[in-house]
């Protein structure tokens, strides 16, 4: 994916269920501590660190990466060892493309017992209905596999393809492809949002679904609102073992226990 009030947003994550641990100081370690040292969360490191002030991501008990074709080389065990609890794979892209590196890290995460789904970027110059049987087409249907990821969000810098539909129209779209989808897999999908196309379609009303969002300078309550998520991408510059280059770091927005219900309830 893209590279991809302070006393409020403390207020708030304080009332989500994720566990706290003392807060860091600004900046971050070349490396990640490791997972359950002395009780406490994966802290990873960033090349491009952000000041967090308080409401910093490292006070969530599980965190993830997700990975595409930029991702060439993934020790999964290490990444695994480190504290990498879950990753999302790109897969397909509209209605002819294959992630190159799909295949290998779909089967390659399994094997090293790492919790993944796959995800589809999705594109504005193919039907929602053609994009979603592409995907099915690429995607075998793994009762263990995490839910089926919808990426929206824009891509100006596309050589082929740069509309930017009405909000109507995206919101239609996205409904037929999610509909589709959750049809063949028997999982409900999960959104993954920008915050630029968030308000841009106004999907602060579009319910029904889980939400994956990307925040890569503020805790999503400062940049989404109320909005509720179950994924936060927070950094698109991260350090983890076994990935070489920035990597792509999320957290669940929960504690390892309801981590733990999350995966029994959604992967079966």
């Amino acid at each position: 994916m893209r590279r991809l009030a302070p006393l409020l947003a403390l207020a708030l994550l304080g009332a989500c269920s994720a566990t706290l641990e003392d807060m860091a100081p600004t900046g971050a370690p070349s490396a990640s501590t490791p997972a359950g040292t002395a009780g406490k969360a994966p802290r990873f490191g960033d090349s491009d660190p952000h000041d967090w002030q308080g409401a910093a991501p490292w006070h969530y008990a599980v965190h993830g990466t997700d990975v595409s074709k930029y991702q060439t080389s993934v020790d999964w065990n290490q990444a695994k060892a480190a504290g990498i609890s879950f990753a999302f794979i790109k897969a397909t892209e509209g209605g002819d493309r294959l992630d190159d590196y799909f295949k290998q890290h779909w089967r390659d995460a399994k094997a090293a017992g790492v919790p993944r789904g796959a995800y589809h970027f999705y594109y504005f110059c193919r039907p929602a209905a053609e994009q979603a049987r592409w995907f099915i087409a690429n995607v075998p249907k793994d009762p263990a596999a995490l839910p089926p990821v919808l990426d929206m969000e824009w891509n100006p810098h596309s050589p082929t393809c740069r509309l930017r539909p009405p909000h109507e129209t995206v919101r239609r779209e996205m409904s037929i492809f999610l509909s589709i989808v959750e049809k063949h897999y028997g999982k409900k999908p999960i959104i993954y949002t920008s915050i630029d196309f968030f308000d841009d379609n106004k999907l602060s009303t579009f319910h029904g679904y889980p939400y994956w969002l990307r925040s890569v300078a503020g805790h999503p309550s400062m940049r989404y609102g109320s909005h509720p998520f179950t994924f936060w991408q927070y950094t698109g510059t991260g350090i983890v073992p076994g990935i070489r280059g920035n990597a792509d770091i999320n957290v669940f927005n929960g504690t390892q226990a309801a981590w733990q219900k999350w995966l029994r309830q959604n992967t079966r």
